[in-house]
């Protein structure tokens, strides 16, 4: 197992199965040393989506947990798409769509699910450049959605 999937169980969490893509794209797409994650949703265990919206039926600390969630589902999909976990180098960027209400003003703190969890993971190299932007809906009418761009090891 490598040292990525071994701190995952330190502290707590795990890699989900990955999600088959539901159109005519990839999940990863690895160019050069850069791999391209597209956008990952929520899903619940039996595969259903998770559905709501940040400032109606999902509160901010809900809406962490799935932002987490969510980059888990993208670790998992990476995982598919290179092999090792430990090839990662670090995270260059992480766009994270929040589906809210006109007045949620915390997109920031639901990012901080995904991002925090990324640098519990990685440390410095876990540190990225950040989009947390409100959207008025998202896919299936689910709160989160992030894609992710990594570095990988030569």
């Amino acid at each position: 197992m490598s040292v990525i999937e071994d701190r995952l169980k330190e502290i707590g969490l795990s890699l989900p199965n990955p999600s088959a893509p539901v159109a005519n794209y990839l999940p990863a797409v690895i160019s050069g040393n850069l791999a391209f994650l597209s956008g990952h949703v929520p899903r619940n265990p039996d595969g259903s989506l998770i559905v709501g919206k940040l400032g109606d039926d999902i509160s901010i600390e809900q809406g962490y947990e799935i932002a987490q969630q969510v980059i888990l589902s993208l670790l998992s999909s990476l995982k598919v798409a290179i092999g090792d976990l430990d090839r990662v180098n670090r995270i260059i960027r992480l766009f994270c769509m929040v589906n809210a209400t006109p007045d949620f003003s915390q997109h920031p703190a639901v990012a901080n699910g995904a991002s925090d969890t990324l640098v519990s993971l990685l440390g410095e190299n876990g540190k990225h450049a950040r989009v947390a932007a409100g959207m008025g809906s998202l896919p299936g009418g689910v709160p989160v959605e992030i894609e992710l761009t990594v570095e990988l090891k030569n």
